[in-house]
């Protein structure tokens, strides 16, 4: 279960500057302790939220019942559970470090972040999927490292008829996960002997009306 860090803080500040329509359906896909599906809830939002652990759907519904806020909380991969539905807003902060091959998917907390060798094990996913569950006028709020490369994103939420562009940006410190590959992304050329910051991004895609 991913507890909520400074890439949660960025993608709610971008929610915070979206004008949400009265009654808007909202997804929070990989919704971990749920922090993100109640803060669009505050804001009247019907809100969906999606994990695919378990033990973060309990979170979420204890968070839920805590906050006094009502959440559909759905264990399920990404879109799975919500096949045939639509929605005004989609927020997403999914897995997206690059990790070395260990032969299979990661297992247990490693879930939350590692994605692949390039980062994009969840990320291509969601820019082949998410566009179908948008409305008219919907539009996706993403999080991503530009370690896994930003411009790819663009370039797949562009091609499939969203507008897309990036509105935050934040450097952050390396945290635990990065450092204990520090070396690893160097050797891929994913850092530079100069990077010594991590920088955090949202991507901004709307489907056009």
């Amino acid at each position: 279960m991913y507890a909520p860090q400074e890439d949660t803080e960025l993608l709610a500040g971008a929610l915070s500057e979206e004008s949400l329509p009265p009654g808007a359906e909202v997804l929070d896909v990989g919704t971990g302790t749920g922090a993100l599906a109640l803060e669009a809830a505050r804001r009247g939002a019907h809100v969906t939220a999606v994990d695919v652990s378990r033990r973060a759907v309990w979170a979420a519904r204890l968070n839920a019942l805590r906050a006094g806020l009502p959440l559909r909380i759905r264990h399920g991969n990404l879109f799975d559970p919500v096949r045939g539905r639509s929605f005004d807003l989609i927020l997403a902060n999914p897995p997206y470090v690059p990790a070395p091959d260990t032969g299979g998917r990661p297992r247990g907390a490693a879930r939350s972040w590692d994605a692949g060798a390039d980062g994009r094990l969840v990320l291509d996913r969601i820019c082949r999927e998410a566009p179908a569950l948008l409305r008219p006028g919907g539009v996706l709020l993403l999080v991503q490292s530009a370690l896994s490369d930003t411009g790819l994103t663009l370039e797949r939420l562009r091609a499939a008829g969203l507008k897309a562009a990036v509105t935050r940006r934040q450097r952050i410190a390396f945290g635990p996960v990065l450092r204990g590959r520090e070396r690893w992304l160097r050797e891929r050329g994913l850092l530079s002997a100069a990077d010594n910051e991590e920088e955090l991004v949202v991507v901004r895609a709307e489907l056009p009306v």
